[in-house]
């Protein structure tokens, strides 16, 4: 397969370290200082387009590989309030696109996790939620695209919840997600539940890039050929 690397910082080096791995060929590297390279006739010399770059640029990647007819993978947070125009471009074009905020198998596997457990929580309202999320000081955005997902997952399910704030609050109706930049940090997420009697406590902690990077190429071995909007959940089965 032949892939397009539509942002070549870390992230991008690691997903073309495992692409390789696996046999297939990067027929385009794209980063700050070659956007021009990134034309219609460059990226149709891929089957899947990989992009990784920050939300300032996202969304514009994203209709250049639909206009020139590249299934996309797509590990860019802070754009999706653009969501709706970039889906509707999506399937206008008959493209594809696979979205996740987070590309690792392991996180994926968490989000179930944190799904499951909110349902269970939501019946005893003696606990309090609370989150934690850390990253390299590199990261653009915060929270992270990780933590919005876990958030929102947990909202559908923990009714006195209204709403995520991404500073420390005093406020019960407020989920509180805190931010910490440091480096080095891969990843780690934690969800903490909290009452006078027991905290429970799930924490997932990324030692590396690796797993988001072999997930990205997980996903672009399934988008190829495919016409449609996915998730990692639909690329994982679960």
């Amino acid at each position: 397969m032949n892939i397009a690397l539509v942002g070549y910082g870390k992230m991008g080096k690691a997903i073309e370290e495992i692409a390789l791995q696996h046999g297939h060929q990067v027929v385009l590297k794209i980063t700050i200082d070659n956007t021009e390279d990134m034309t219609i006739e460059n990226l149709q010399k891929a089957d899947v387009a990989i992009e990784f770059t920050g939300p300032e640029s996202a969304a514009d990647n994203l209709r250049k590989c639909f206009d020139a007819g590249v299934p996309v993978v797509c590990g860019s947070t802070g754009w999706l309030d653009k969501w709706d125009e970039i889906k509707n471009i999506c399937l206008a074009k008959n493209s594809a696109m696979v979205y996740a905020s987070n590309y690792s198998i392991g996180v994926n596997l968490f989000f179930e996790l944190n799904k499951y457990l909110s349902k269970l929580m939501k019946a005893y309202e003696t606990y309090d939620v609370k989150m934690e999320e850390i990253h390299h000081t590199q990261k653009k955005d915060a929270p992270s695209g990780t933590a919005i997902t876990l958030a929102e997952q947990i909202l559908e399910n923990i009714q006195t919840k209204k709403g995520w704030v991404n500073h420390p609050s005093n406020n019960h109706q407020e989920l509180e997600i805190i931010s910490v930049r440091t480096d080095p940090a891969p990843g780690i997420h934690k969800i903490k539940y909290t009452s006078d009697i027991d905290d429970i406590e799930i924490i997932h902690t990324a030692h590396n890039r690796i797993g988001f990077a072999g997930g990205a190429v997980k996903a672009a071995e399934f988008i190829k050929g495919k016409k449609g909007i996915f998730s990692m959940k639909d690329v994982l089965g679960l």
